[in-house]
């Protein structure tokens, strides 16, 4: 990893999004698991019966748990496990934890940005702080944490 010329040891480095999207792998996978519980409520409800597409229901459970599973690890730690495993941290643009309200809003701000292209996302290749639409949106930005030991 390179480090900015003007990065202070205390200057924290904005992750690229070569490394971002790796931990949205590792995130999609978890999420993709987590999927199920809500799908299978939709099917035993139904009876067993199949889940007719764009359903209502399986939609909102489906979203609610996805937001539940970002914006409770970004609140509570800053990081999913992804983000564990590639060493990135989210946080408010002043470098305090994310609060409820704002990693609800940056979860939101994500939803547009993926459904268009994923054009949101790719806004960090252009953007001078390394920056996606939630990121702006929400005001925050994501840091690479230094090696251990």
């Amino acid at each position: 990893m390179k480090v900015p010329p003007d990065a202070s040891p205390a200057t924290p480095v904005t992750a690229g999004l070569p490394r971002r999207l790796a931990a949205a792998v590792y995130d999609a996978l978890l999420v993709a698991a987590l999927c199920v519980i809500p799908t299978s409520i939709v099917i035993a409800v139904r009876g067993g019966g199949p889940i007719p597409p764009g359903d209502p229901l399986l939609r909102i459970l489906l979203i609610t748990t996805i937001g539940t599973f970002f914006v409770g690890f970004w609140v509570y730690g800053g990081q999913t496990l992804g983000m564990r495993a590639w060493r990135l941290r989210i946080e408010r643009e002043s470098g305090q934890a994310l609060r409820p309200g704002r990693a609800l809003l940056r979860f939101a701000a994500a939803i547009p940005s993926i459904a268009l292209f994923g054009i949101g996302i790719w806004w960090a290749l252009i953007d001078a702080r390394r920056r996606t639409w939630p990121d702006c949106i929400a005001r925050t930005r994501v840091i690479v944490l230094p090696k251990k030991g």
